[in-house]
């Protein structure tokens, strides 16, 4: 997390939280991938840790980052533009990937046949990718910091304030890789915790994905935290909702790939109760940035439905 942040205060918005993005994705497709190849199968583990992961990024991590910035600076104003363009993708990417599947003939597993598997793949990059690059090129001041007006800013210059004074852009960059190598080493030895937990503890399956998911947000959601308490709440939201928007366009496609090359099942579609959890999550976020400020309120709905969400895990 240091050595993305760091990134991050030198290359500015959108850049260095894209950088933080990407990197905790590697983790998560590698823990996701280290436990879908270690013991049992289980098809509905990395459905349940992306799941787990959109609950903790749209309900925890948002609801606490907008309750602790609320408290020290009362109002938090971000950029209303460029919120709605990531909820819209991730409603989109939501419904397609993770309830559509329900529906479908081969539902829950698109992987048993080739062209959804194809189908499930290429929509999401695709969805990704355009989003890409509508952040960093056509549209990048709807993902800066903005000013008491309300109108987007760049953050260059407030980047470069807030970094660090040691290391140079190099450095971090080579020292981010190595650490990310070693993440991913250790996946292999936390995969077998993880699965004596499920397996011999007679744990519930999506507390899997609950463990997993909390392991690999945990330098996003100190990022985000920590920039709500600087009063930088664009950042905590570009943190929050990209995690979100990664979390859907980048690991779906590659459980699938994994799934189809070693032949074991992924199942996609999500449970009822899930289904309308999820939509619920999508509706209230859609209304906590409905506006151009926000209040403690909202982040205590947020904190509300998380907690419902680790209750249904182990009293459904």
């Amino acid at each position: 997390m240091r050595h993305a942040d760091a990134i991050a205060a030198r290359l500015g918005e959108p850049y260095g939280t894209l950088v933080l993005t990407l990197s905790v994705i590697v983790i998560e497709v590698s823990l996701i991938a280290s436990v879908m190849l270690n013991g049992d199968n289980n098809p509905t583990l990395a459905r349940d840790t992306m799941f787990a992961t959109l609950m903790i990024v749209l309900n925890f991590m948002v609801g606490l980052a907008l309750v602790i910035g609320a408290l020290r600076h009362f109002e938090q104003s971000y950029n209303l533009g460029g919120a709605r363009a990531y909820l819209s993708v991730i409603a989109a990417l939501v419904v397609f990937t993770l309830i559509l599947p329900n529906y479908m003939l081969t539902e829950p597993d698109p992987s048993q046949a080739p062209a959804q598997t194809l189908l499930f793949v290429a929509i999401p990059l695709l969805f990704y990718a355009v989003f890409i690059f509508f952040q960093t090129a056509r549209h990048r001041a709807l993902f800066d910091e903005p000013i008491s007006g309300g109108t987007p800013k760049s953050t260059r210059r407030e980047a470069a304030h807030h970094a660090p004074a040691e290391g140079s852009l190099a450095f971090h960059v080579m020292m981010l890789v190595i650490t990310l190598i070693v993440a991913v080493m250790l996946a292999k030895f936390l995969a077998v915790i993880v699965d004596f937990g499920l397996e011999d503890l007679n744990l519930p399956d999506e507390f899997g994905g609950l463990l997993v998911a909390i392991l690999v947000l945990a330098p996003e959601g100190l990022s985000a935290f920590r920039a709500a308490l600087k009063n930088r709440l664009q950042h905590a939201v570009n943190v929050c909702l990209g995690s979100a928007l990664a979390t859907i366009g980048l690991t779906v496609p590659a459980v699938l790939i994994i799934g189809y090359v070693t032949v074991r099942e992924v199942h996609l579609g999500l449970a009822p109760v899930e289904t309308v959890f999820m939509l619920l999550t999508l509706f209230v976020s859609g209304l906590t940035f409905g506006g151009a400020r926000t209040n403690v309120l909202q982040g205590i709905v947020h904190l509300a439905l998380f907690i419902v969400f680790v209750a249904l895990i182990f009293s459904p």
